[in-house]
């Protein structure tokens, strides 16, 4: 996501006139906050459930395995599904949560959207670190889920509408940004909490989750509404003042004319989600749910949510393992900062497909290692193949974090056309949620059962995906968000031919051309390689 001068209209399309205003760079930066919640969240987890201490107090069987020495597996440690449950339980509530996130956003607002989230991560944040047993931890994890599920919906709408179009995709992998952010501040602060004497430094790890709330909260306080939302809800003379204040020039008529005509159709859609599973809108919809399910198949989370634990299974000692999980936390904050140079000018496929490979070859070599060297009960990993095994992670992680972790949302958010915005972008939370909830719940069982395996189970998905982008998933560089659909849509070599029922005469027309010129739903996958 992350001076003037525009940058060149692609053929056929429009570049509208904008300067990129501090209010923008601003209102993005705050909005954006809301991935260093989500991050946080994702890395503070795997760092607490590595604490004895936490341990002791909320899963005792967990505690004793660790302690056991050699008689357990060392990759059934923490095989346990209350564990697991402890931090699958927020995308769970998150899942849940979308599906009225998705009425707000529309109704009230990204930027309400966004408050009712901080409100949520603020009150779970409290049980957390006052919990007292396990019900009010799990307790606190569902509000923190709440919270996410809004933000999630509301922060990349946001961003998307609010920026210029040629540093969209920089802008909104602000988002991202702040995940990997989150992360790292969480593997920070694991990293001392854990030194801490006494037995209570997982609840500082756990109440610092705070900090990230209430930015995210007074943010949204401050920021404007996007234009695209206060004209869709009626307010089109507010809508326009707030258009001429984030472009930061007098001549906004074309691109508000755009939003209100988007607005207008967008309207006479009654039924927003039952208009995703029309033709002309399979396409976005096929492939924001693909980018979600495939994003949670690289095993980026897994890896994520559980660091300082997987590093404890393959021999590391605590501290070593907390450690590391800091150093790839910085991989990820780096490579993150990267995409949002490139995402612009290199454009999304290219990313994509170059992490493909990187992240493949990675985890093929780490299940290698992993499986000469670590066995059931003992490990014969030494200092240098354990330098190796985390350069390899880190390899991964850089590869995944300049691609599937920051475009999985930026695309869905910036291909969906107005009328089906708010829906699409609800139906991409909660298949991803979805996903990340099944991965966290089952990450620590499948280690279990696979052992090195599993890196080989996630790269046999990265082989996969990587086909359905080199095939399936089109440029969206520079492309309008109003004009998608002529643009990127209606040249697609497959997708091309979900138009064609968009207007019947119009498109009955367009076919007729299409079959005289040879070119009707033609197979074409040549041109895409």
């Amino acid at each position: 996501m992350a001076g003037g001068g525009l940058a060149a209209p692609g053929a056929g399309g429009t570049e509208f006139e904008a300067k990129i205003t501090p209010i923008v760079i601003i209102s993005c930066i705050m909005a954006a906050t809301g991935g260093l919640m989500f991050g946080y969240d994702v890395g503070v987890s795997g760092g607490v459930t590595s604490m004895p201490d936490f341990l002791r107090k909320f899963f005792p069987v967990v505690y004793r395995r660790t302690q056991a020495g050699a008689d357990d597996s060392n990759y059934c440690k923490y095989d346990n599904q209350g564990l697991q449950l402890f931090t699958s339980s927020l995308y769970l509530a998150g899942l849940t949560a979308t599906f009225f996130a998705s009425y707000t956003t529309r109704r009230l607002g990204r930027r309400l959207t966004m408050l009712i989230a901080g409100v949520f991560f603020i009150i779970g944040v409290v049980l957390n670190a006052a919990a007292q047993d396990l019900a009010m931890l799990i307790a606190g994890r569902i509000l923190l889920g709440c919270g996410v599920g809004f933000a999630n919906q509301a922060v990349p709408l946001f961003l998307s509408e609010i920026a210029p179009t040629r540093i969209r995709g920089g802008l909104n992998i602000l988002f991202q940004l702040n995940v990997t952010i989150g992360i790292l501040f969480a593997n920070l602060v694991n990293y001392g909490t854990a030194k801490i004497e006494g037995g209570w430094g997982w609840r500082v790890s756990l109440g610092l989750a705070g900090v990230p709330a209430a930015l995210l909260t007074v943010g949204a306080l401050f920021v404007v509404d996007t234009p695209n939302s206060l004209i869709e809800r009626g307010h089109h003379e507010e809508g326009k003042a707030v258009l001429k204040r984030i472009r930061g020039i007098d001549n906004i008529e074309p691109e508000y004319l755009e939003i209100v005509e988007a607005s207008r159709i967008a309207k006479a859609v009654k039924h927003p989600f039952r208009n995703l599973l029309m033709r002309r809108n399979r396409p976005q919809l096929i492939i924001a749910v693909a980018l979600q399910i495939f994003q949670q198949c690289t095993g980026i989370n897994a890896i994520m949510f559980y660091a300082p634990v997987l590093f404890n299974t393959l021999g590391f000692g605590n501290d070593a393992a907390l450690y590391s999980a800091v150093i790839t936390g910085a991989v990820n904050v780096v490579s993150t900062v990267v995409s949002i140079y490139s995402v612009d000018k290199l454009g999304r496929r290219i990313l994509l497909l170059e992490a493909g490979v990187q992240m493949f070859v990675a985890q093929v070599i780490i299940a290698i290692i992993l499986g000469l060297k670590v066995k059931d009960n003992s490990d014969n990993l030494s200092q240098g193949f354990a330098i190796f095994v985390v350069v390899m992670i880190c390899v991964y992680v850089s590869a995944f974090a300049w691609s599937w972790g920051p475009l999985g949302w930026l695309i869905p958010s910036e291909t969906f056309p107005l009328e089906t915005r708010s829906a699409g972008q609800s139906v991409t939370v909660c298949v991803n949620l979805l996903f990340t909830f099944v991965i966290a719940q089952a990450f620590l069982s499948m280690l279990c059962h696979f052992k090195y395996g599993i890196f080989l189970f996630f790269s046999g998905w990265v082989f996969i995906m990587s086909f359905f982008v080199l095939f399936l998933v089109p440029e969206t560089k520079n492309i309008p968000i109003e004009e998608m659909t002529e643009r990127v849509w209606k040249r697609h070599w497959l997708w091309k031919r979900f138009m064609d029922d968009d207007d019947d005469d119009h498109n009955n027309n367009n076919v007729g051309d299409a079959k005289k010129n040879g070119h009707s739903n033609g197979f074409n996958p040549v041109s895409q390689l």
